[in-house]
């Protein structure tokens, strides 16, 4: 099931059970058991163990498995919706424990990760690990100008904080951003903070994975070195 010496959480969140933080949780709640006592949180698998949750047996066969989905518009970034929309586990073959690396809005598009490993998940997420996400925008005022960009380079106040823009391009009928966090509506907000309304909003690329032609709702299966190298993007920014 697992490398020598490699902690609980880690395991099971690589195997889907819940996200890192959402394993400790299990594990304080006293709802994992390794070898038939109450897990420890910190503790290490050897790989010989028998683990489970809630009762249920976990091991390691499950198939760890990621796409990257070109998502359209209208369509939720969330696992489920209690008004039943469509959302984009809908795009996706049948999966136990699917769900989406971060999030678009409904009405943006672009490049989603859908995954089954809940640690690929932080790691993707968490801003300490710095993955850069790249925006393609248009505005309904048409290209954004070099002044505007320029504050969005050093900094625009929001309701939840300061944003920046690490990288601002002027293109044809909006811009270009690259950015080091995802908030809610960030890219909207930033934009209407120097004065831009959003027509359309298509995230490109996240770390070193890139949308290139795949077309809207069409997804891809990711290699085990494309996820490599998205990890590895991280660390070196």
């Amino acid at each position: 099931m697992a490398d020598e010496g490699e902690r609980l959480q880690k395991v099971l969140a690589r195997l889907g059970v819940a996200s890192r933080r959402g394993v400790e949780d299990l594990i304080r709640q006293g709802r994992v058991v390794v070898d038939g006592e109450p897990a420890q949180l910190g503790m290490r698998l050897s790989g010989a163990e028998e683990v489970r949750v809630d009762g249920r047996l976990v091991t390691g066969e499950a198939r760890r498995v990621t796409y990257m989905l070109n998502k359209p518009r209208g369509i939720l970034s969330t696992a489920s919706d209690e008004r039943g929309r469509r959302t984009v586990i809908d795009l996706l073959p049948p999966t136990p424990g699917l769900h989406p690396v971060g999030r678009l809005d409904k009405e943006s598009e672009g490049l989603l990760l859908l995954t089954t490993d809940g640690e690929l998940t932080l790691r993707l997420t968490h801003p300490r690990y710095g993955h850069r996400k790249t925006y393609r925008v248009w505005c309904r005022q048409g290209t954004v100008p070099t002044g505007a960009l320029e504050l969005l380079r050093r900094g625009v106040e929001l309701e939840d904080g300061r944003a920046r823009a690490l990288e601002a391009v002027p293109l044809p009928d909006g811009c270009l951003l690259v950015l080091g966090e995802g908030r809610k509506r960030q890219v909207r907000r930033m934009l209407a903070a120097v004065g831009f309304e959003v027509s359309r909003l298509q995230r490109t690329r996240v770390g070193e994975l890139e949308l290139g032609n795949l077309e809207p709702g069409s997804y891809r299966l990711l290699s085990e070195e494309e996820i490599r190298a998205a990890l590895a993007s991280g660390d070196r920014q």
